[in-house]
């Protein structure tokens, strides 16, 4: 057996293959400015969950990172986070909550069956026709961030 003087070592990130926002600097910009639009008039807590769950099912660390973090920073709870991928075995979302977590999944997982009629009705009887508009943008922005996130492998930056 050997043994490492640190506790816990790590493996380097990937290497990032490019970045956009000095690539593609205007496309970048406005991808922070519908990002900042998609997030009008909704409950931020419910907007990071939403954002970490559709980048749990894309697999981009990088933006389950940021966005946890964020949704700590609103006061979001760790149990609730790490079980959101088993969000309907658990007793701790709301109906509302729970409505927008599978609309989350349905948009994000197009391929597989697009948005069913009985997910798209339980959100709009959680939410108001405009902030379902909202979250659907969200969920559609959240999206195309995780593709420019795992596309270009960004990483988040080491703990």
């Amino acid at each position: 057996m050997t043994t490492n003087s640190t506790p816990n070592p790590t493996v380097p990130a990937p290497e990032q293959r490019l970045r956009m926002d000095g690539l593609a600097p205007d496309y970048y910009k406005a991808m922070i400015a519908v990002d900042r639009a998609s997030r009008q008039g909704l409950d931020p807590v419910l907007a990071e969950l939403v954002k970490v769950h559709a980048s749990m099912i894309n697999g981009c660390a990088f933006c389950i990172d940021m966005h946890a973090t964020d949704a700590r920073k609103n006061g979001e709870q760790d149990h609730r986070l790490v079980s959101l991928p088993a969000w309907r075995e658990t007793p701790w979302f709301t109906a509302r909550e729970r409505a927008a977590l599978a609309l989350t999944e349905s948009v994000t997982l197009l391929t597989q069956g697009h948005v069913p009629d009985a997910v798209y009705d339980e959100a709009a009887a959680h939410f108001e026709p405009a902030e379902l508009a909202q979250l659907i943008a969200l969920i559609a922005t959240i999206n195309a961030w995780n593709r420019i996130g795992v596309s270009t492998r960004m990483s988040p930056a080491a703990k």
